[in-house]
């Protein structure tokens, strides 16, 4: 079936771009040779000239078909293919009669490298619409021009801020900034885009200028440019510590372009294309790509219940958060409960002031603004209760009190309404002891901030019913989340495999290492933030808790973690939260800055003298904890399958994207590497260390946790 369909209009052809079968639009090969008989065709008509537009409701193009890019062989057909695409892409930009790109909805990656190729682009205004080049997250470039064309459109520098992080681009950024011509309505787009090509055919049009005075005088320049490029690559390597090739192969190609010419930019993009497809980068992120993808669909979707409204318990940063991204997202209307009506208020003042920033940066319209806000009811009562389909409770993580809320709300619930816990670490089975109906008791795991967070971890037991399994994992697709779906357990699976590894952080600390150092080696390693940070920002208080929870699970293994977390509890210590911590912390305005190490902890840790451990036995030992305990987790039931573990620890706890996750990592090293390291540090430091079963059967069959 065909991509395109065309129709005259005013002496201009409208080109509609509808995938057949499928919710968005992408670039393959099928629609490469469509478009260019489309031209050529198109070059023998009558016709002022063309409007390229889509016929998916909220999307232009979606992008490259990544399982084109999968399915061929690296790096001499990816390179083919970018080199082909490219061609296409020139004959576009240089056809003899003026094209109109009508974007509404998304236009990302290979769609906004098609939309860049057209004389000129008109967007709607909505808050749908938004713009990238996201292929730096997939451990590529932008292979069809991208590097060529956005800098040639709003600047060198500013085409770096959005091509080495792969940013999202609103649709009033773009225009201030010269990516769009035009902005309007989004039930206008087709209408302007055909003045525009009357426009264009009659008198042309002269693209000005928006860079601003001081960006035209370093770019116009090439010294000056020298001196941007340098200080681009410096920016990349303090923030990638070298970790990702993707960004500095992304400056040579818009370097080579800018001081050698287009086609010579075209052609290293090609090269380097193809090149970053074979790296072992590259290919971990596009596997995760595909994992996140899995994780947005329902595989159950036929058993789920619809649900109209949604009870939060706790109006707190998580309760807030939570309710945040059920009316921003998901569309639910929500009641807000606190104890009080002053704390329920204000945790909507907390999705109010998000949606004003959102407001103020253009994301969204003051229309939009309220009407979300609108969907939030802040309360201190039970009242509205006895048509909710879903309650989530975020309160703190003590048995007893989720028990009492869980008895307290049944009784003014529906009967098919569902129970969701948000812990962090209290089995679910324990919670649910106090249910009339424990089989619709569940566990959702939420990670903080909410809003920015892309994981939510589903927790089932044996009693849960297949339907509120369905139901909680539709709710949390439809609040944007990643969802992965584990079996109850101490610690579920994403705090049970930062257990260790944090505890692996006190180990060292005892040791001797300072905290600069240790957390300078796990971020150098790809972690986005140290251990010693992270136990202030998740909170020490919060961290003995978890310690006494997994602590039988542990000891059944001979492994006895430290108790400093309690020591340090019950000597005031909570982290970022009382300033009281593994770091300094001052207020700036509304927000806790974090400052240098508080040397004053060394007291817990043998004294202030420290000494220096050897960066890649620090790495070792903290990786292997975890990736030793993601093996534990499948090999006893609690994760479902490998590919939930990597998303869980990359999504949830900043495992490093460019190693895929832990059984990623354990595949690219080879099972019995990693249990030979282990058996290494538990000969010389301990059980702790104990390889998983599965780990050594997989290491002695020669077997990978993923076959592809």
């Amino acid at each position: 079936m065909s991509y395109l369909s065309t129709e005259k209009q005013d002496d201009i052809l409208v080109v509609t771009l509808d995938q057949p079968g499928e919710k968005v639009n992408k670039l393959d090969e099928q629609l490469m040779t469509e478009f260019r008989d489309l031209l050529e065709k198109a070059g023998q008509e009558t016709i002022t000239g063309l409007v390229l537009i889509s016929g998916k409701e909220n999307n232009f193009i979606a992008g490259a078909d990544v399982a084109m890019l999968k399915n061929k062989k690296a790096p001499e057909e990816i390179e083919d293919l970018s080199r082909r695409g490219n061609d296409l892409l020139l004959d576009l930009e240089h056809f003899e009669k003026p094209i109109v790109a009508a974007i509404h909805g998304s236009c990302m990656g290979g769609g906004l490298e098609v939309a860049m190729a057209c004389h000129y682009r008109v967007a709607s205004d909505h808050d749908q619409t938004v713009m990238a080049q996201p292929e730096v997250q997939l451990g590529l470039l932008p292979g069809g021009g991208g590097t060529q064309r956005l800098p040639r459109l709003i600047g060198i520098q500013n085409a770096f801020t959005y091509l080495l992080t792969g940013k999202n681009i609103y649709p009033r950024k773009a225009y201030k900034m010269g990516l769009v011509d035009e902005l309007t309505h989004k039930n206008a787009i087709l209408k302007a885009a055909k003045k525009a090509v009357h426009r264009l055919g009659s008198d042309g049009f002269e693209r000005k200028d928006k860079r601003s005075l001081f960006h035209q005088l370093t770019e116009g320049l090439s010294p000056l440019r020298k001196i941007i490029y340098s200080q681009a690559r410096k920016r990349t390597r303090s923030k990638t510590k070298g970790n990702y090739p993707a960004p500095p192969r992304i400056i040579d190609c818009v370097e080579e372009g800018y001081e050698n010419g287009m086609r010579a930019g075209l052609n290293l993009e090609s090269r380097n294309f193809g090149w970053l497809a074979a790296t072992p980068e590259s290919q971990a992120m596009v596997n995760l790509f595909f994992a996140m993808q899995g994780a947005k669909k329902n595989p159950a979707s036929e058993k789920t219940e619809p649900i109209q409204k949604i009870g939060v318990l706790g109006a707190g940063l998580m309760g807030s958060g939570i309710a945040d991204v059920s009316a921003n997202k998901g569309d639910y209307r929500i009641l807000l409960k606190d104890q009080n009506a002053e704390q329920a208020v204000e945790g909507k003042k907390h999705i109010w002031r998000d949606l004003e920033k959102k407001r103020k940066k253009k994301i969204i319209s003051s229309f939009e603004r309220d009407r979300i806000s609108s969907l939030v009811t802040a309360t201190d009562s039970y009242d509205g209760f006895a048509n909710v389909g879903l309650v989530i409770e975020a309160v703190f993580e003590d048995l007893e009190l989720k028990q009492s809320i869980l008895r307290e709300v049944e009784d003014r619930l529906p009967g098919k309404a569902i129970f969701a816990s948000n812990t962090s670490s209290l089995p679910i089975r324990d919670i649910a002891r106090a249910a009339q109906r424990p089989q619709q008791v569940i566990g959702m795991h939420y990670f903080s901030p909410v809003p920015k967070m892309p994981l939510l971890e589903i927790i089932t037991t044996e009693q849960t019913a297949d339907w509120v399994a369905a139901t909680a994992r539709e709710v949390g697709i439809r609040q944007g989340k990643h969802v992965i779906v584990v079996n109850d357990g101490p610690g579920f699976y994403t705090t049970r495999i930062l257990a260790p590894y944090m505890n692996e952080a006190l180990m060292l600390l005892e040791e001797g290492i300072s905290i600069e150092e240790l957390d300078k080696h796990m971020k150098q390693f790809g972690f986005p933030v140290g251990p010693a940070a992270l136990f202030d920002e998740v909170g020490i208080d919060v961290a003995a808790h978890i310690t006494e929870v997994l602590s039988d699970l542990f000891a059944e293994r001979d492994f006895h973690p430290s108790d400093k977390p309690t020591t340090l509890f019950e000597e005031g210590y909570k982290g970022k939260k009382n300033r009281q911590g593994f770091y300094h912390y001052e207020e700036e305005g509304s927000k806790t800055k974090k400052k240098e190490p508080n040397k004053k902890i060394y007291q817990f840790f043998g004294g202030p003298d420290r000494s220096s451990i050897e960066a890649q036995t620090v790495q070792q030992r903290m990786t292997l904890m975890m990736v030793n305990e993601a093996a534990w987790c499948l090999q006893e039931d609690v994760l479902r399958n490998p590919t939930d573990g990597d998303l869980g620890a990359v999504l949830g706890l900043g495992f490093p994207p460019f190693l895929g996750g832990p059984f990623r990592y354990i595949d690219r090293q080879g099972a019995a590497t990693i249990v030979e390291r282990l058996e290494t540090f538990r000969r010389g430091l301990g059980p702790r260390f104990k390889p998983a079963d599965i780990l050594r059967n997989h290491a002695s069959a020669d077997k990978k946790f993923h076959p592809d």
